[in-house]
């Protein structure tokens, strides 16, 4: 496989066809219909059906279109490397919701100032799935919840996040018994704030009568102003949002679960300038969580 061959078959991939794919790479289409049979000669599948002027892609295609895209990185990559470039092109970056929300926006606003030739990508999600993310290339780096064990991915530790269990301002201080009876409000089950929280019930013997998923920690933390359960999030966060954070009481963990350090991954052996410049950044803010440990919950 050539590199411009995947080009090729990506722009058609992307735009939807031979006509719209041979304008965007200045190309005359019989050119493009070309290169894209040899391609499929040369892997010996079909990567498109063909209906009349449609092309419909094949469960080959978007299998290769995930290694076109860390072939093509790649590529790119070690262009700037050996041209020894200021930070520019695509950077895919992926980060928790709540570093996003209460980390990310001053640094990126630094990072578009001093290097406008870089195109970032933000992509939120919950940490299982951004670090799957990056393993399969479709994420250049990610901002997830530590620690990790995984050979394949170099990581970085930039922050470490204070946790904190917040209920209605009415309810006091929780004890085990009290979590044993409510529900607990959380994002999706490859969150790793709920993982840890649901860890360490497990390990007292208490099961939380129910868990409601939520997408956004704006609605969480007004369910739970609302008294209709509790949430484990950072103290940076309710620090960006006071307003909602007066609504509700904050309560520290058990050491255990009280720190969680965010780490900024990536593949081993990925050296993209414009993820190294971010990460200089990153760790020039040096976060570190407080300490609140003066109301833990009752263990």
């Amino acid at each position: 496989m050539e590199l411009d061959e995947l080009r090729i078959f990506q722009a058609v991939l992307q735009e939807d066809g031979i006509t719209r794919a041979a304008q965007r790479l200045h190309r005359v289409q019989s050119n493009v219909t070309t290169r894209l049979r040899q391609l499929e000669d040369k892997l010996g599948v079909a990567l498109f059906l063909r209906e009349g002027k449609r092309l419909i892609p094949t469960a080959a295609a978007w299998k290769l279109n995930d290694y076109a895209e860390r072939l093509l990185d790649l590529a790119e990559e070690a262009r700037l490397a050996m041209a020894d470039a200021a930070p520019s092109g695509r950077l895919r970056l992926g980060a928790m919701e709540s570093t996003a929300a209460a980390r990310l926006a001053p640094v990126l606003a630094d990072y578009h100032a001093r290097y406008p030739a870089v195109r970032l990508e933000l992509q939120t999600g919950e940490s299982r799935g951004l670090t799957a993310a990056v393993l399969d290339g479709r994420l250049d780096a990610a901002l997830v919840s530590g620690p990790l064990d995984d050979v394949r991915l170099d990581q970085t530790v930039v922050a470490v996040e204070e946790i904190m269990l917040v209920a209605a301002a009415t309810l006091g201080r929780p004890s085990l018994e009290v979590l044993a009876d409510t529900t607990l409000l959380a994002f999706g089950s490859g969150c790793s704030y709920r993982q840890r929280l649901e860890q360490w019930l497990q390990r007292q013997g208490v099961q939380p009568r129910r868990v409601v998923e939520l997408s956004s920690y704006h609605a969480m933390l007004s369910c739970v102003a609302c008294g209709m359960g509790l949430a484990l999030l950072p103290q940076a966060l309710l620090d960006t949002m006071p307003q909602m954070a007066a609504q509700v009481s904050a309560h520290a963990l058990p050491d255990d679960l009280a720190r969680a350090p965010t780490l900024l991954i990536r593949r081993r052996q990925s050296r993209q300038p414009a993820l190294k410049a971010l990460e200089e950044m990153l760790l020039a803010r040096a976060w570190h969580g407080g300490d609140n440990r003066q109301d833990a919950i009752d263990v």
